[in-house]
């Protein structure tokens, strides 16, 4: 045979032809596909002269993929196996594991799941290899006959991906439809699926290290108007270890979910009655959430920035002149109609500030001219994807708009970088890294995003230097700008390693040309500012959310809602401690005392799920002494301290923001 030459893991050498990725890597069993001049494929397929090839290994970003992938192929092999009349929807990875829709007769049961988990090992064990086929599409029709779903995408192919489905692009993305047949290791075909693949080299590199967790419906396609299927997910490691762990950190996410702790503490609710994705916020909660607005109003003013104040609603057309509701029209609520004109439910703040900038003559003197205010806005998001604090229709945001010169506009964004990173520091989130959304270079989505080729090559060289400097890791995001302009955008990693976005800086060089807004030069002329975007907490229903989970409830002294809880030992204690709640009151600091007729031992247990930071106890040897006992969090207890270095220690830990 000939040689061929190639380029393996970025280092030349020659092999001969018919070589395949088993044969350039097939001694290491973490290699599961090959990428070939960045595309995926699978290890068994063959390489060409002048090829360049890479390993895929199974504990990267694309190798668990793969593996989750042809997990979710074995789920539906399965489901076929014990449910005959099943028919196949789509079955893509995900985040952490993977999904398959089915057409059945009834809704999945718990017990349905233990019986395709059982059945699903033995399709494992048996060491099924998965095998490509290419097929025409007319082919591919007649053999898929009994599958109206596939026979749905396969018409479908010469669409967009939003055309077909979520994850729809697995199954029959590029021009040539492939099927991947599972065969047993006596060549007989176990089952087959209509795939863009690539898969693993054989079943059993899943092993044990799967799970089922639950079932769900999910529409075909996303759409209500289309039969309701069921959806089951799973998820899949590379090893049992690596599933054990993933497990324990769900069970610890669960621990800490937002929406159990806010019910437990008293925080907020969400109310059928208000509607989905619209929280009410109770008294502890108002606190906590009043508490980090007072604090980031204060640094906002300390960085130079204006406080301003805009109405909830606007008549439609001032969001035709920013350009939010040709492009965003679907993010927006419905119109509301006052005798013939239309008004909007504001969905943005910018439209607004853009006229307070606009109601007199601005001098280049005034720049950079910073607005922020807490807008609460309104986005229509589909009921499906509400999700407690961290996914809501009510959003409030510590929204600022800077104006600056084009000169001005890289340390305008630096400013507010340094700034949004001190704000997060402050709350106790400081493992980050940035994320640079640019718009689509090619395609259909290019489209969507508005400007020319020149704006957008400076407003993103602006952001992407800026982001460089900071040392940070800096993501790509291709396609994830927004419409008018590139942005930055924080992602910050939690207490258990998740990760959340938060601030986000946006480069607009849009909606200055369509509001007219200028500025007088130095030279005389009128120029058009730059604005600048930017959101510090995302938004505090969000960032509320987050941060409950972060702390697992036990907030630093200065955010919680109730910074010391007094607990008499009996009924004649509670006027003196209640005294010396008062005297921490004048203090600013903020108590409550438990006067409720429960004897004492279940009063501490109660202190001990309030997650209040200082429970204080007063008994007779307490009040004889002008002092009290302190009981932390963590169950240690410290009598006899008086009451003046009590305060003073209290005092103390909330100037420091000190978490105790």
């Amino acid at each position: 045979m000939a040689p061929i030459s190639l380029t393996v893991n970025g280092a030349s050498r020659t092999a001969e032809t018919g070589t395949t990725g088993t044969d350039l890597f097939g001694d290491d069993r973490r290699v599961v596909a090959t990428r070939v001049n960045g595309e995926l494929r699978d290890l068994y397929r063959e390489v060409a002269d002048g090829d360049e090839v890479e390993a895929v290994l199974i504990d990267e970003p694309d190798g668990l993929d793969i593996l989750r992938h042809s997990a979710a192929h074995v789920l539906a092999q399965a489901v076929q196996q014990e449910f005959a009349d099943a028919k196949l929807g789509i079955g893509p990875p995900i985040t952490d594991g993977f999904y398959y829709d089915f057409d059945v007769a009834e809704p999945f049961t718990p017990e349905d799941l233990k019986k395709l988990s059982k059945t699903m090992q033995r399709i494992i064990n048996e060491g099924q290899t998965f095998v490509r086929r290419e097929v025409s599409d007319a082919d591919a029709q007649v053999e898929l006959a009994g599958e109206p779903y596939k026979v749905e995408l396969i018409g479908l192919k010469g669409g967009s991906a939003e055309e077909a489905a979520e994850g729809a692009s697995a199954e029959v993305g590029g021009a040539q439809l492939t099927i991947y047949d599972n065969v047993r290791k006596d060549g007989t075909v176990a089952w087959g699926d209509l795939c863009r693949g690539p898969h693993l080299p054989s079943t059993k590199l899943i092993g044990n290290g799967f799970a089922l967790t639950r079932s769900a419906a999910a529409y075909w396609r996303g759409s209500e108007k289309n039969p309701q299927l069921q959806r089951v997910y799973g998820t899949a490691w590379p090893s049992k270890e690596e599933l054990k762990a993933y497990q324990e950190r769900l069970a610890e996410a669960e621990r800490r979910d937002h929406r159990k702790l806010g019910a437990e503490m008293d925080l907020y609710s969400f109310p059928e009655e208000v509607g989905p994705g619209l929280p009410v916020f109770h008294p502890k909660g108002a606190i906590l959430r009043r508490t980090m607005e007072d604090y980031v109003w204060k640094r906002h003013v300390e960085e130079g920035f204006s406080y301003v104040t805009t109405p909830h609603l606007s008549k439609e057309g001032l969001f035709h002149t920013s350009g939010h509701l040709p492009y965003y029209a679907d993010g927006m609520m419905p119109e509301l109609d006052d005798d013939g004109q239309a008004y909007r439910i504001k969905a943005m703040n910018c439209p607004m500030h853009n006229l307070i900038y606009r109601s007199q003559q601005r001098s280049y003197r005034e720049l950079p001219l910073r607005y922020f205010e807490f807008g609460t806005v309104y986005r229509n998001e589909k009921s499906g994807v509400l999700q407690g604090l961290t996914r809501v229709r009510m959003i409030t945001q510590d929204d600022s708009h800077s104006y600056v010169t084009r000169e001005q506009a890289p340390g305008e964004v630096k400013h507010l970088l340094d700034f949004v990173l001190s704000l997060l520091r402050d709350f106790g989130m400081d493992d980050y890294y940035l994320e640079l959304s640019t718009r689509a270079e090619e395609g259909d989505k290019k489209d969507k995003f508005i400007g020319t080729d020149e704006q957008w090559a400076e407003a993103t060289a602006v952001l992407e230097q800026v982001a460089t400097e900071t040392g940070l890791e800096l993501v790509p995001d291709p396609g994830g700008a927004a419409y008018y302009g590139p942005k930055i955008s924080v992602q910050a990693r939690d207490a258990i390693g998740r990760t959340w976005q938060m601030s986000t800086i946006q480069y607009d060089f849009n909606q200055p040309e369509r509001f007219g807004l200028e500025y007088s030069a130095a030279d005389g002329t009128r120029q058009q500012p730059v604005m600048i975007h930017s959101a510090k907490f995302g938004s505090i229903e969000r960032f509320i959310g987050v941060l409950v989970e972060h702390y697992a409830g036990q907030f630093p002294v200065w955010l919680a809602p109730v910074q010391v809880l007094g607990v008499p030992v009996a009924e004649d204690f509670q006027p003196y401690l209640e005294d010396v709640l008062a005297q921490m009151r004048a203090q600013g600091i903020r108590t409550e005392i438990d006067a409720s007729d429960d004897r004492f031992p279940k009063k501490i247990r109660n202190a001990s799920k309030s997650k209040v930071p200082f429970t204080l106890i007063a008994g007779g040897e307490d009040r004889d002494a002008g002092a009290v006992s302190f009981r932390f969090r963590d169950g240690s207890q410290e009598n006899g301290v008086p009451v003046a270095d009590a305060i003073a220690r209290i005092r103390e830990a909330i100037d420091t923001r000190a978490q105790v």
